[in-house]
Protein backbone atom coordinates (compact mmCIF):
# COMPACT_ATOMS: atom_id res chain seq x y z
CA UNK A 1 0.00 0.00 0.00
CA UNK A 2 1.10 3.35 -0.89
CA UNK A 3 -0.17 6.84 1.22
CA UNK A 4 -0.28 9.95 -0.74
CA UNK A 5 -0.72 13.11 1.14
CA UNK A 6 0.46 16.71 -0.47
CA UNK A 7 3.68 16.60 -2.19
CA UNK A 8 4.41 13.09 0.02
CA UNK A 9 4.36 9.45 -0.58
CA UNK A 10 4.40 7.05 1.73
CA UNK A 11 5.41 3.47 0.29
CA UNK A 12 4.73 0.95 3.07
CA UNK A 13 6.21 -2.06 0.95
CA UNK A 14 9.35 -0.24 0.23
CA UNK A 15 9.11 1.05 3.72
CA UNK A 16 10.11 4.52 1.87
CA UNK A 17 8.89 8.15 2.44
CA UNK A 18 9.11 10.64 -0.54
CA UNK A 19 8.87 14.38 -1.04
CA UNK A 20 9.11 15.51 -3.96
CA UNK A 21 10.22 12.33 -5.97
CA UNK A 22 13.02 12.29 -3.78
CA UNK A 23 13.90 10.04 -1.23
CA UNK A 24 13.88 10.71 2.46
CA UNK A 25 15.98 9.78 5.16
CA UNK A 26 13.79 8.22 8.43
CA UNK A 27 14.75 6.29 11.18
CA UNK A 28 13.18 2.91 11.40
CA UNK A 29 10.95 3.49 14.32
CA UNK A 30 10.24 7.00 12.63
CA UNK A 31 9.28 5.65 9.67
CA UNK A 32 7.03 2.53 11.57
CA UNK A 33 5.52 5.58 13.80
CA UNK A 34 4.40 7.41 10.56
CA UNK A 35 2.68 4.94 8.81
CA UNK A 36 1.01 3.68 12.21
CA UNK A 37 -0.26 7.09 12.58
CA UNK A 38 -1.32 7.31 8.76
CA UNK A 39 -3.19 4.21 8.74
CA UNK A 40 -4.47 4.58 11.99
CA UNK A 41 -5.72 8.38 10.51
CA UNK A 42 -9.53 7.62 11.36
CA UNK A 43 -8.61 7.56 15.14
CA UNK A 44 -7.01 9.46 17.96
CA UNK A 45 -4.02 6.97 18.74
CA UNK A 46 -2.71 6.88 22.18
CA UNK A 47 0.41 6.72 23.75
CA UNK A 48 -0.03 2.83 24.94
CA UNK A 49 -1.53 1.78 21.46
CA UNK A 50 2.22 3.68 20.03
CA UNK A 51 4.15 1.79 22.71
CA UNK A 52 2.38 -1.51 21.83
CA UNK A 53 2.69 -1.17 17.94
CA UNK A 54 6.46 0.50 18.16
CA UNK A 55 7.88 -0.51 20.90
CA UNK A 56 6.23 -4.18 21.64
CA UNK A 57 5.57 -2.98 25.12
CA UNK A 58 8.68 -2.18 26.06
CA UNK A 59 9.30 0.68 28.54
CA UNK A 60 9.78 4.13 26.88
CA UNK A 61 10.38 7.59 28.23
CA UNK A 62 7.87 10.50 27.12
CA UNK A 63 10.82 12.57 25.90
CA UNK A 64 11.70 9.61 23.81
CA UNK A 65 7.83 9.06 22.34
CA UNK A 66 7.86 13.22 21.25
CA UNK A 67 11.22 12.75 19.50
CA UNK A 68 10.08 10.20 17.23
CA UNK A 69 6.65 12.19 16.92
CA UNK A 70 8.81 15.18 16.21
CA UNK A 71 10.74 13.68 13.94
CA UNK A 72 8.22 12.51 11.35
CA UNK A 73 6.69 15.95 11.70
CA UNK A 74 9.59 16.85 10.24
CA UNK A 75 10.16 14.64 8.00
CA UNK A 76 6.81 15.67 6.04
CA UNK A 77 7.38 19.59 6.64
CA UNK A 78 4.94 19.41 9.80
CA UNK A 79 5.66 21.02 13.22
CA UNK A 80 4.88 20.94 16.75
CA UNK A 81 3.29 24.21 16.63
CA UNK A 82 1.16 24.44 13.37
CA UNK A 83 0.61 20.87 13.30
CA UNK A 84 -1.03 20.50 10.48
CA UNK A 85 -0.85 16.61 9.89
CA UNK A 86 -0.12 15.26 13.11
CA UNK A 87 -1.90 16.68 15.81
CA UNK A 88 -1.33 16.09 19.10
CA UNK A 89 -4.99 15.53 21.23
CA UNK A 90 -4.44 16.74 24.88
CA UNK A 91 -4.31 13.81 27.30
CA UNK A 92 -5.56 11.74 24.37
CA UNK A 93 -2.81 11.18 22.44
CA UNK A 94 -2.64 11.61 18.45
CA UNK A 95 -4.28 12.15 15.08
CA UNK A 96 -2.56 12.54 11.61
CA UNK A 97 -5.31 14.38 9.98
CA UNK A 98 -3.75 15.36 6.49
CA UNK A 99 -6.16 14.15 3.56
CA UNK A 100 -4.51 10.75 2.53
CA UNK A 101 -5.06 9.20 -1.06
CA UNK A 102 -4.54 5.42 -0.58
CA UNK A 103 -2.72 3.34 -4.31
CA UNK A 104 -2.89 -0.43 -3.84
CA UNK A 105 0.26 -2.31 -5.00
CA UNK A 106 -2.28 -3.85 -7.69
CA UNK A 107 -3.27 -0.68 -8.71
CA UNK A 108 0.45 0.18 -9.20
CA UNK A 109 0.92 -2.20 -11.52
CA UNK A 110 -1.76 -1.56 -13.92
CA UNK A 111 0.16 1.58 -14.66
CA UNK A 112 3.09 0.82 -16.84
CA UNK A 113 4.75 3.81 -16.45
CA UNK A 114 4.49 3.56 -12.48
CA UNK A 115 5.57 -0.33 -12.36
CA UNK A 116 8.57 0.93 -14.33
CA UNK A 117 9.46 2.82 -11.74
CA UNK A 118 8.48 0.97 -9.04
CA UNK A 119 10.84 -2.05 -10.32
CA UNK A 120 13.55 0.15 -11.56
CA UNK A 121 15.86 -0.47 -8.55
CA UNK A 122 18.37 -3.43 -9.47
CA UNK A 123 18.00 -6.52 -7.46
CA UNK A 124 21.00 -9.16 -7.08
CA UNK A 125 21.10 -12.04 -5.26
CA UNK A 126 24.63 -13.01 -3.50
CA UNK A 127 25.94 -16.11 -3.45
CA UNK A 128 24.83 -16.39 0.05
CA UNK A 129 25.59 -20.32 1.28
CA UNK A 130 22.94 -22.74 2.49
CA UNK A 131 23.40 -24.14 5.99
CA UNK A 132 21.27 -27.37 7.54
CA UNK A 133 20.73 -28.64 10.79
CA UNK A 134 20.62 -32.31 11.44
CA UNK A 135 17.61 -33.87 13.93
CA UNK A 136 19.92 -34.24 16.48
CA UNK A 137 20.77 -37.94 17.30
CA UNK A 138 19.57 -39.63 20.85
CA UNK A 139 22.30 -41.75 22.11
CA UNK A 140 20.37 -42.30 25.42
CA UNK A 141 18.51 -45.68 24.23
CA UNK A 142 15.35 -44.25 25.36
CA UNK A 143 12.57 -43.49 22.71
CA UNK A 144 10.76 -41.01 24.69
CA UNK A 145 14.13 -38.58 24.97
CA UNK A 146 14.16 -37.86 21.09
CA UNK A 147 11.82 -34.51 22.11
CA UNK A 148 14.82 -32.57 23.75
CA UNK A 149 17.25 -33.87 20.62
CA UNK A 150 14.30 -32.87 18.35
CA UNK A 151 13.93 -29.53 20.53
CA UNK A 152 17.56 -28.57 20.48
CA UNK A 153 17.97 -28.81 16.62
CA UNK A 154 14.19 -26.74 16.11
CA UNK A 155 15.94 -24.63 18.38
CA UNK A 156 19.18 -23.69 16.54
CA UNK A 157 17.50 -23.71 13.26
CA UNK A 158 15.09 -20.96 14.31
CA UNK A 159 18.18 -19.16 15.92
CA UNK A 160 20.00 -18.99 12.94
CA UNK A 161 17.28 -17.94 10.86
CA UNK A 162 16.92 -15.35 12.60
CA UNK A 163 20.81 -14.09 11.43
CA UNK A 164 20.02 -13.51 7.51
CA UNK A 165 23.53 -14.05 6.36
CA UNK A 166 22.90 -17.16 5.20
CA UNK A 167 20.34 -19.61 4.03
CA UNK A 168 18.58 -21.86 6.20
CA UNK A 169 16.96 -25.09 5.34
CA UNK A 170 13.18 -25.56 6.64
CA UNK A 171 12.89 -28.21 9.28
CA UNK A 172 10.72 -30.51 6.96
CA UNK A 173 13.70 -31.51 4.43
CA UNK A 174 16.48 -31.45 7.34
CA UNK A 175 14.39 -33.47 9.13
CA UNK A 176 13.84 -36.47 6.85
CA UNK A 177 17.40 -37.67 7.49
CA UNK A 178 15.98 -38.32 11.17
CA UNK A 179 17.15 -41.98 12.47
CA UNK A 180 19.26 -43.02 8.54
CA UNK A 181 22.73 -43.70 7.93
CA UNK A 182 23.45 -40.98 5.09
CA UNK A 183 27.03 -39.43 4.26
CA UNK A 184 27.20 -35.32 4.85
CA UNK A 185 28.10 -34.54 1.06
CA UNK A 186 25.00 -36.78 -0.02
CA UNK A 187 22.93 -35.10 2.59
CA UNK A 188 24.58 -31.24 0.98
CA UNK A 189 23.68 -32.39 -2.73
CA UNK A 190 19.98 -33.61 -2.28
CA UNK A 191 19.39 -30.34 -0.30
CA UNK A 192 21.67 -28.05 -1.92
CA UNK A 193 23.61 -26.46 1.23
CA UNK A 194 27.38 -25.90 1.97
CA UNK A 195 27.39 -26.62 5.52
CA UNK A 196 25.43 -28.91 7.85
CA UNK A 197 25.31 -29.05 11.48
CA UNK A 198 24.33 -32.33 13.97
CA UNK A 199 24.94 -33.49 16.89
CA UNK A 200 23.90 -35.67 19.34
CA UNK A 201 22.41 -36.21 23.00
CA UNK A 202 23.29 -38.55 25.95
CA UNK A 203 21.13 -38.29 28.74
CA UNK A 204 22.14 -40.36 31.74
CA UNK A 205 19.80 -39.64 35.30
CA UNK A 206 19.78 -36.18 35.95
CA UNK A 207 22.85 -34.75 33.63
CA UNK A 208 22.91 -34.69 29.74
CA UNK A 209 25.84 -34.47 27.50
CA UNK A 210 24.77 -32.48 24.38
CA UNK A 211 27.64 -32.39 20.87
CA UNK A 212 27.42 -30.16 18.36
CA UNK A 213 29.65 -29.91 15.10
CA UNK A 214 29.20 -28.00 12.02
CA UNK A 215 30.69 -29.49 8.91
CA UNK A 216 31.83 -28.37 5.85
CA UNK A 217 29.79 -30.74 2.81
CA UNK A 218 32.18 -30.01 0.11
CA UNK A 219 35.32 -31.04 2.12
CA UNK A 220 33.96 -33.12 4.96
CA UNK A 221 35.87 -31.53 7.24
CA UNK A 222 34.57 -30.32 10.87
CA UNK A 223 34.89 -26.88 11.08
CA UNK A 224 33.97 -26.24 14.29
CA UNK A 225 32.90 -28.88 17.63
CA UNK A 226 32.00 -28.88 21.22
CA UNK A 227 30.80 -30.61 23.64
CA UNK A 228 28.27 -29.45 26.91
CA UNK A 229 27.91 -31.27 30.17
CA UNK A 230 24.96 -29.92 31.87
CA UNK A 231 22.70 -30.84 34.86
CA UNK A 232 19.24 -31.00 33.76
CA UNK A 233 17.30 -29.34 36.38
CA UNK A 234 14.89 -26.92 34.19
CA UNK A 235 14.73 -28.76 30.58
CA UNK A 236 13.97 -25.57 29.26
CA UNK A 237 16.08 -23.35 30.69
CA UNK A 238 18.92 -25.67 29.41
CA UNK A 239 17.69 -25.89 25.45
CA UNK A 240 17.63 -21.95 25.76
CA UNK A 241 21.46 -22.00 26.93
CA UNK A 242 22.41 -24.61 24.60
CA UNK A 243 20.76 -23.29 21.26
CA UNK A 244 22.31 -19.80 22.01
CA UNK A 245 26.15 -21.05 22.30
CA UNK A 246 25.61 -23.26 19.50
CA UNK A 247 23.96 -20.31 17.07
CA UNK A 248 26.46 -17.73 18.12
CA UNK A 249 29.31 -20.21 17.74
CA UNK A 250 28.00 -21.08 14.55
CA UNK A 251 27.79 -17.74 12.55
CA UNK A 252 31.81 -16.50 12.59
CA UNK A 253 32.71 -20.27 11.93
CA UNK A 254 30.80 -19.93 8.38
CA UNK A 255 32.37 -16.43 7.83
CA UNK A 256 36.09 -17.56 8.32
CA UNK A 257 35.25 -20.85 5.93
CA UNK A 258 33.53 -18.12 3.48
CA UNK A 259 36.72 -16.39 3.86
CA UNK A 260 39.05 -18.41 3.10
CA UNK A 261 37.01 -20.05 0.01
CA UNK A 262 37.02 -15.80 -1.16
CA UNK A 263 41.03 -16.15 -0.83
CA UNK A 264 41.02 -19.36 -3.26
CA UNK A 265 39.55 -17.20 -5.88
CA UNK A 266 40.54 -15.51 -8.66
CA UNK A 267 40.17 -11.37 -8.23
CA UNK A 268 38.41 -11.26 -11.09
CA UNK A 269 35.54 -13.83 -10.21
CA UNK A 270 34.77 -12.29 -6.61
CA UNK A 271 31.36 -11.81 -6.21
CA UNK A 272 29.66 -9.66 -3.67
CA UNK A 273 29.55 -12.11 -1.25
CA UNK A 274 32.75 -13.14 -1.22
CA UNK A 275 34.02 -9.46 -1.22
CA UNK A 276 31.61 -9.04 2.04
CA UNK A 277 33.15 -11.93 3.38
CA UNK A 278 37.04 -10.74 2.74
CA UNK A 279 35.75 -7.47 3.79
CA UNK A 280 34.72 -8.93 7.27
CA UNK A 281 38.15 -10.56 7.81
CA UNK A 282 40.02 -7.05 7.24
CA UNK A 283 37.32 -5.83 10.36
CA UNK A 284 37.90 -7.96 12.41
CA UNK A 285 41.24 -7.19 13.11
CA UNK A 286 40.92 -3.62 14.49
CA UNK A 287 43.64 -1.84 13.05
CA UNK A 288 43.79 1.18 10.83
CA UNK A 289 44.99 -0.63 7.43
CA UNK A 290 42.21 -3.45 7.96
CA UNK A 291 39.67 -0.77 8.24
CA UNK A 292 40.68 1.05 5.46
CA UNK A 293 40.77 -2.47 3.21
CA UNK A 294 37.57 -3.22 4.67
CA UNK A 295 35.72 -0.11 3.16
CA UNK A 296 37.35 -0.34 0.24
CA UNK A 297 36.60 -4.09 -0.22
CA UNK A 298 32.25 -2.92 0.98
CA UNK A 299 32.22 -0.15 -1.94
CA UNK A 300 33.02 -3.18 -4.49
CA UNK A 301 30.18 -4.97 -3.23
CA UNK A 302 28.03 -2.32 -3.23
CA UNK A 303 28.99 -1.24 -6.04
CA UNK A 304 28.00 -5.06 -7.79
CA UNK A 305 24.85 -5.15 -5.85
CA UNK A 306 23.45 -1.32 -4.43
CA UNK A 307 20.92 -3.20 -2.22
CA UNK A 308 23.22 -5.40 -0.59
CA UNK A 309 22.00 -4.90 2.81
CA UNK A 310 24.63 -6.67 4.70
CA UNK A 311 27.35 -4.74 2.57
CA UNK A 312 25.66 -1.75 3.59
CA UNK A 313 25.28 -2.39 7.20
CA UNK A 314 28.56 -3.60 7.71
CA UNK A 315 30.11 -0.17 5.24
CA UNK A 316 28.06 1.72 7.93
CA UNK A 317 29.39 -0.02 11.60
CA UNK A 318 32.93 0.30 9.87
CA UNK A 319 32.69 4.02 8.61
CA UNK A 320 31.65 4.94 12.74
CA UNK A 321 34.14 2.18 14.50
CA UNK A 322 36.91 4.31 12.53
CA UNK A 323 35.00 7.23 13.75
CA UNK A 324 34.97 5.95 17.16
CA UNK A 325 39.17 5.05 17.42
CA UNK A 326 39.83 8.05 15.83
CA UNK A 327 40.72 7.11 12.36
CA UNK A 328 38.07 8.88 10.26
CA UNK A 329 36.64 12.04 10.75
CA UNK A 330 32.88 12.70 11.57
CA UNK A 331 32.14 14.58 9.60
CA UNK A 332 33.54 13.49 6.37
CA UNK A 333 31.84 9.90 6.96
CA UNK A 334 28.80 10.19 9.03
CA UNK A 335 26.41 11.01 6.13
CA UNK A 336 27.61 8.27 3.88
CA UNK A 337 27.78 6.30 7.06
CA UNK A 338 23.77 7.38 7.85
CA UNK A 339 22.52 6.82 4.28
CA UNK A 340 24.32 3.08 3.93
CA UNK A 341 22.65 2.18 7.32
CA UNK A 342 18.92 3.68 6.33
CA UNK A 343 19.71 1.32 2.86
CA UNK A 344 20.34 -1.31 5.01
CA UNK A 345 17.53 -1.08 6.83
CA UNK A 346 15.04 -0.56 3.67
CA UNK A 347 16.29 -3.39 2.26
CA UNK A 348 15.53 -5.91 5.28
CA UNK A 349 13.36 -4.53 8.22
CA UNK A 350 14.01 -7.89 10.15
CA UNK A 351 17.57 -7.63 10.14
CA UNK A 352 19.57 -7.07 13.13
CA UNK A 353 23.08 -6.03 11.44
CA UNK A 354 21.04 -3.27 9.86
CA UNK A 355 20.01 -1.83 13.56
CA UNK A 356 23.06 -2.33 14.67
CA UNK A 357 24.74 -0.59 12.38
CA UNK A 358 21.87 2.47 12.54
CA UNK A 359 22.59 2.62 16.12
CA UNK A 360 26.47 3.19 15.84
CA UNK A 361 25.36 5.40 13.20
CA UNK A 362 23.43 7.21 16.03
CA UNK A 363 25.75 6.28 18.51
CA UNK A 364 28.68 8.38 17.33
CA UNK A 365 26.42 11.28 16.07
CA UNK A 366 25.69 11.82 19.98
CA UNK A 367 21.46 10.40 19.61
CA UNK A 368 21.93 7.74 22.51
CA UNK A 369 18.51 7.24 23.14
CA UNK A 370 18.57 6.57 19.62
CA UNK A 371 21.13 4.36 19.42
CA UNK A 372 20.20 2.46 22.33
CA UNK A 373 16.88 1.69 20.81
CA UNK A 374 18.35 0.46 17.57
CA UNK A 375 20.62 -1.80 19.47
CA UNK A 376 17.52 -2.69 21.45
CA UNK A 377 16.00 -3.50 18.37
CA UNK A 378 18.57 -5.19 16.68
CA UNK A 379 18.72 -7.54 19.90
CA UNK A 380 15.20 -8.66 19.79
CA UNK A 381 15.62 -9.71 16.20
CA UNK A 382 18.71 -11.83 16.96
CA UNK A 383 18.99 -12.41 20.67
CA UNK A 384 22.22 -14.15 19.93
CA UNK A 385 24.06 -11.21 17.94
CA UNK A 386 27.01 -10.77 20.07
CA UNK A 387 28.56 -7.68 18.50
CA UNK A 388 25.24 -6.06 18.84
CA UNK A 389 25.00 -6.74 22.62
CA UNK A 390 28.66 -5.23 22.37
CA UNK A 391 28.29 -2.16 20.53
CA UNK A 392 24.52 -1.65 23.10
CA UNK A 393 27.19 -1.87 25.57
CA UNK A 394 29.32 0.89 24.59
CA UNK A 395 26.32 3.00 23.89
CA UNK A 396 25.28 2.10 27.60
CA UNK A 397 28.45 3.16 29.03
CA UNK A 398 28.32 7.07 27.27
CA UNK A 399 24.72 7.00 28.70
CA UNK A 400 26.32 6.85 32.04
CA UNK A 401 24.61 3.44 32.65
CA UNK A 402 28.12 1.72 33.59
CA UNK A 403 26.23 -1.39 35.69
CA UNK A 404 24.33 -1.84 32.94
CA UNK A 405 27.22 -1.41 30.03
CA UNK A 406 29.20 -4.38 32.43
CA UNK A 407 26.37 -6.50 32.22
CA UNK A 408 25.73 -5.85 28.17
CA UNK A 409 29.52 -6.65 27.62
CA UNK A 410 29.84 -9.82 30.04
CA UNK A 411 26.95 -11.20 28.07
CA UNK A 412 29.04 -10.42 24.84
CA UNK A 413 31.73 -12.50 25.96
CA UNK A 414 29.72 -15.58 27.79
CA UNK A 415 27.59 -15.97 24.60
CA UNK A 416 30.60 -15.95 21.81
CA UNK A 417 33.77 -16.93 23.41
CA UNK A 418 35.51 -17.45 20.19
CA UNK A 419 34.54 -14.23 18.63
CA UNK A 420 36.77 -11.95 16.66
CA UNK A 421 35.25 -8.89 18.22
CA UNK A 422 36.18 -10.70 21.78
CA UNK A 423 38.83 -8.24 22.72
CA UNK A 424 36.15 -5.42 21.90
CA UNK A 425 34.14 -6.78 24.63
CA UNK A 426 37.00 -7.04 27.12
CA UNK A 427 37.68 -3.43 26.25
CA UNK A 428 34.07 -1.89 27.05
CA UNK A 429 33.88 -4.12 30.14
CA UNK A 430 37.12 -2.49 30.80
CA UNK A 431 35.75 1.40 30.24
CA UNK A 432 32.78 0.63 32.17
CA UNK A 433 34.48 -0.51 35.06
CA UNK A 434 36.73 2.74 34.97
CA UNK A 435 33.39 4.77 35.01
CA UNK A 436 32.55 3.49 38.36
CA UNK A 437 35.92 3.66 39.64
CA UNK A 438 36.73 0.32 40.17
CA UNK A 439 40.24 0.73 38.11
CA UNK A 440 41.98 -2.47 38.87
CA UNK A 441 39.14 -4.26 37.30
CA UNK A 442 39.47 -2.37 34.52
CA UNK A 443 43.17 -2.53 34.29
CA UNK A 444 42.70 -6.56 34.20
CA UNK A 445 40.02 -6.19 31.26
CA UNK A 446 41.76 -3.84 29.30
CA UNK A 447 44.85 -6.07 29.50
CA UNK A 448 42.76 -9.43 28.35
CA UNK A 449 41.38 -7.72 25.41
CA UNK A 450 45.49 -6.42 24.65
CA UNK A 451 45.50 -10.26 24.71
CA UNK A 452 43.39 -11.12 22.33
CA UNK A 453 44.08 -8.04 20.02
CA UNK A 454 47.86 -5.90 20.72
CA UNK A 455 46.65 -2.99 18.34
CA UNK A 456 43.12 -2.20 20.01
CA UNK A 457 43.09 1.27 20.03
CA UNK A 458 40.29 1.62 22.91
CA UNK A 459 42.25 -1.42 25.25
CA UNK A 460 44.60 0.92 25.33
CA UNK A 461 42.82 4.32 26.01
CA UNK A 462 41.05 1.97 29.28
CA UNK A 463 44.88 1.40 30.08
CA UNK A 464 46.02 4.56 30.33
CA UNK A 465 43.47 6.02 31.82
CA UNK A 466 42.95 3.33 34.41
CA UNK A 467 46.63 3.65 35.34
CA UNK A 468 46.48 7.15 35.23
CA UNK A 469 43.96 7.67 38.26
CA UNK A 470 45.96 4.52 40.24
CA UNK A 471 48.95 6.74 40.05
CA UNK A 472 50.99 3.45 38.10
CA UNK A 473 52.76 5.87 36.30
CA UNK A 474 55.31 3.38 35.00
CA UNK A 475 51.96 1.13 33.36
CA UNK A 476 50.47 4.51 32.35
CA UNK A 477 53.91 5.46 30.42
CA UNK A 478 53.58 2.48 28.38
CA UNK A 479 49.62 2.03 27.36
CA UNK A 480 50.08 6.01 26.65
CA UNK A 481 52.86 5.10 24.10
CA UNK A 482 50.81 2.11 22.81
CA UNK A 483 47.42 4.58 21.98
CA UNK A 484 50.10 6.73 20.64
CA UNK A 485 51.53 3.95 17.91
CA UNK A 486 47.88 2.99 16.76
CA UNK A 487 45.89 6.63 17.12
CA UNK A 488 48.49 8.94 16.29
CA UNK A 489 46.25 12.01 16.78
CA UNK A 490 45.19 11.92 20.10
CA UNK A 491 44.60 14.80 22.46
CA UNK A 492 42.95 15.85 25.01
CA UNK A 493 41.19 18.17 22.57
CA UNK A 494 39.96 15.07 20.50
CA UNK A 495 37.94 13.28 23.50
CA UNK A 496 36.88 15.90 24.67
CA UNK A 497 34.81 16.64 21.25
CA UNK A 498 34.89 13.58 19.47
CA UNK A 499 33.06 10.90 22.08
CA UNK A 500 29.59 11.13 22.28
CA UNK A 501 28.84 11.40 26.67
CA UNK A 502 25.22 11.98 27.81
CA UNK A 503 27.31 13.35 31.26
CA UNK A 504 29.68 16.05 31.47
CA UNK A 505 30.65 14.42 34.83
CA UNK A 506 31.54 10.81 32.78
CA UNK A 507 33.85 13.06 30.59
CA UNK A 508 35.93 14.96 32.68
CA UNK A 509 36.46 11.80 34.96
CA UNK A 510 37.71 10.49 31.59
CA UNK A 511 40.41 12.99 30.60
CA UNK A 512 41.43 13.70 34.51
CA UNK A 513 42.69 10.01 33.97
CA UNK A 514 44.82 11.01 30.45
CA UNK A 515 45.89 13.98 32.61
CA UNK A 516 47.47 12.32 35.06
CA UNK A 517 48.58 9.26 33.08
CA UNK A 518 50.23 12.23 31.10
CA UNK A 519 48.21 13.34 27.92
CA UNK A 520 48.42 16.97 26.93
Amino acid sequence: MRFLFENNVLDEDLRELTCDGAAVPLQPQVFDLLLYLVAQRARVVSKDDLISQIWSDRIVSDSALNSRINAARKAIGDDGTTQRLIKTIPRKGFRFVGDVREESRESLAASPARAETASARPRTVADRPAIAVLAFENMSGDPEQDYFGDGISEDILTALSKQRWFMVIARNSSFTYKGRAVHIRQIAEELGVRYVVEGSVRKTDNRVRITAQLNDAASGSHLWAERYDRELVDVFALQDEITNAIAAAIEPQIHAAENFRAKRKPPASLDAWDLLMRALSHSWRVTRQDHEAARALLERAIGIDPNYGQALSVLAANHMFGVHLGWSELAAVAPAAEAAALAAVRCDHEDAWAHAALGSVCFSTRRLADALSEFEQALALNPNFSLAQGYYALALSYAGRAKDSFEAAQRAIRLSPRDPSLAIYHGIAGYARFTERHYDEAIALAREAIRHRGDLTGAYRVLAVSAGMTGDGTLAEMALGELRRTQPGISLHWIATQLPWANDADREHYLEGFRRAGLR
